[in-house]
């Protein structure tokens, strides 16, 4: 299998191999609700009934990312509904190019049509489409209803048409031979880009996940949660005690409690500020009881003691296995800045097999969830320094298929500093 790294490219080139029954022909309408605010994404209020409203603000900006398949030119307008007798100044952008306009209100309940004219799209690929107010502060620039782009330029055009404006979210599938009982598995992760709500994932299974978040600007989390066993999807407190997973211990620090709304289960976290290009260290284990029970435990490695610690221990029912279906991941939990650029490294995985044996990976295979399908194509993996990485958000034009396999390197030195702490 060959080593292979997806590049980003600016031609129509990246295009080849993308589908073309998302892309549109003729005009195109791009609705506000789909759009960017920035710098301060909750600056308006953005809904989908409504639009864009309450934009008051001129250093906000609202922002719509689109996806050409060739350059050329497109005509741009904006529907917005502005108050009887007032008027509005608006620019609008497009690459190098900007045009200014100045409209009347009809009233709260009619959207007025603006045309910006005409604008040449540079090149092909993702493209921002800028709209700014030149009013005074304080002052409402209108309620912004949709876009509205015409003309060569939009053949095969492609943007998000849903209100989710998540990156989407993207894996690493493990493939590891279905004889061998897992009882750890180690991996490495370092993010290279850092925005709010993100969580890389180093370590998931069949029964849980293990990795480290962004929170908030102050706020980063290690977290490790495990799955109760039976099918209730929302709230924990419909899940019976032979289901329930079961605190076994936990590290220092560490708060512990329910999850729900993805699964039921046991959550853990530490807060503690990791930092983006500093590497961390991620190791899970599996000890079977009786054939009934598992317990599972999450260990990470602390940058500033040198040393492992315990994050937390669940013991999980129905289960007296090993570890199954290995994977990584990156997701954007937050759809307030889902054009943000999301990116970090995964590498050195390794599994340990419950003679003891150590055994590298360094195969991987490329998914991404129902948004990697046909609403957002910024997504990819690739072999950079010697690690896998996952790329996603950000509108560039990076682009895996589905399940392509990617190999790195070997490293051939197995973890040796494993001094696991005991459960307590």
């Amino acid at each position: 299998m060959a080593n292979r790294i997806c590049t980003l490219v600016a031609s129509a080139l990246v295009f080849s191999f993308l589908p073309t029954e998302t892309g549109f022909c003729g005009e195109v309408q791009v609705p506000a609700f789909t759009a960017y605010m920035l710098p301060d994404p909750s600056a308006a209020r953005i809904s989908e009934d409504q639009g864009i409203t309450h934009w008051d603000d001129p250093t906000q900006t609202i922002n719509w990312y689109g996806r050409f398949q060739a350059a050329g030119e497109v005509t741009a307008k904006v529907l917005i509904r502005l108050e009887k007798n007032t008027e509005s100044r608006l620019k609008l952008s497009i690459g190098a190019t900007s045009r200014e306009v100045k409209l009347d209100g009809k009233g709260p309940g009619t959207a007025v049509e603006v045309n910006f004219g005409s604008f040449n799209v540079p090149n092909a690929g993702h493209q921002k489409i800028e709209l700014k107010s030149l009013n005074p502060a304080g002052q409402s620039a209108g309620d912004i209803e949709s876009l509205v782009l015409d003309g060569p330029a939009t053949k095969g055009v492609h943007f998000n048409m849903k209100e989710r404006r998540n990156a989407a979210s993207v894996h690493l599938a493990y493939p590891v031979d279905r004889d061998l009982d897992v009882d750890a598995f180690y991996c490495e992760v370092t993010a290279v880009e850092e925005p709010v709500a993100t969580f890389y994932m180093a370590c998931g299974w069949h029964r849980g996940y293990f990795g480290m978040q962004v929170n908030s600007p102050t706020e980063r989390r290690i977290i490790f949660s495990v799955w109760d066993s039976g099918e209730e999807a929302v709230d924990r407190k419909k899940v019976g005690d032979e289901n329930r997973v079961r605190l076994m211990g936990k590290g220092d620090g560490v708060y512990s409690g329910d999850f729900g709304n993805e699964g039921t289960g046991g959550h853990s976290h530490l807060k503690y500020m990791w930092k983006t290009g500093e590497k961390q260290r991620f190791i899970v284990t599996a000890e079977p009881v009786e054939k009934t029970f598992t317990i599972f435990s999450g260990y990470w490695f602390h940058p500033e003691r040198k040393e492992w610690m315990l994050i937390s221990s669940w013991k999980a029912p129905k289960e007296g296995g090993y570890l199954r279906g290995l994977h990584s991941f990156s997701e954007n939990f937050g759809g307030h800045n889902g054009h943000l650029l999301r990116k970090a490294r995964y590498g050195n995985q390794w599994i340990r097999t419950a003679d003891q044996k150590w055994v590298e990976l360094t195969t991987a295979t490329f998914s991404h969830d129902p948004t990697g399908k046909s609403d957002r194509f910024d997504r990819y993996m690739g072999v950079e320094e010697g690690q896998f990485f996952l790329s996603h958000g950000g509108f560039l034009d990076g682009y895996c298929d589905f399940g392509d396999k990617f190999e790195r390197p070997a490293i051939g030195v197995a973890p040796a500093d494993l001094k696991l702490p005991a459960i307590k």
